[in-house]
């Protein structure tokens, strides 16, 4: 029993090197798409990516790379300034680990309905602080594109 206990991590340890390695791989050439300076280069680093998940035989993970390109880098149509808060939910994020921490104080609730009424509290106290009134991003830049977009729509073709 020891023995086949041993012969199944020998066999088993190449191969989950193997993989945490292509992961490691992969992982790099997904950030080097965001870490480029311009859309059209992260189109073109994304479609070098692409060619090198399929040579790596990621077919799938290839084809999902192609297609969603797009979406992905759609944050790069805004200034560059905006691009982290754009891409990001930290936000988001960091309002839900507020919620999770004051629920697991509680542990379990009666019902439903007072969890939904100690989250709405969290809220409506983030709501009315200093954070929740924050400007996150620059609206200035939106306004302007819609103000061109009128104009031009105006003009006609």
């Amino acid at each position: 029993m020891a023995g086949k206990s041993t012969l199944n991590r020998l066999e088993l340890t190449p191969v989950r090197a193997n993989v945490t390695s292509r992961y490691q791989k992969v992982s790099a050439m997904l950030k080097a798409i965001h870490a480029s300076e311009d859309r059209e280069a992260a189109i073109k680093k994304a479609s070098a990516v692409s060619e090198k998940l399929e040579g790596m035989k990621l077919k799938q993970a290839a084809a999902l790379v192609a297609s969603s390109v797009e979406e992905t880098v759609s944050y790069m149509r805004f200034p560059m300034e905006d691009w982290r808060r754009i891409r990001t939910n930290n936000p988001l994020e960091r309002i839900m680990r507020e919620i999770r921490r004051r629920t697991r104080v509680v542990g379990s609730f009666p019902d439903g309905h007072s969890a939904l009424m100690l989250s709405a509290a969290r809220l409506r106290h983030v709501a009315g602080t200093r954070w929740g009134t924050r400007r996150y991003l620059d609206m200035k830049w939106l306004e302007d594109q819609a103000r061109e977009e009128g104009a031009m729509s105006t003009r006609g073709p």
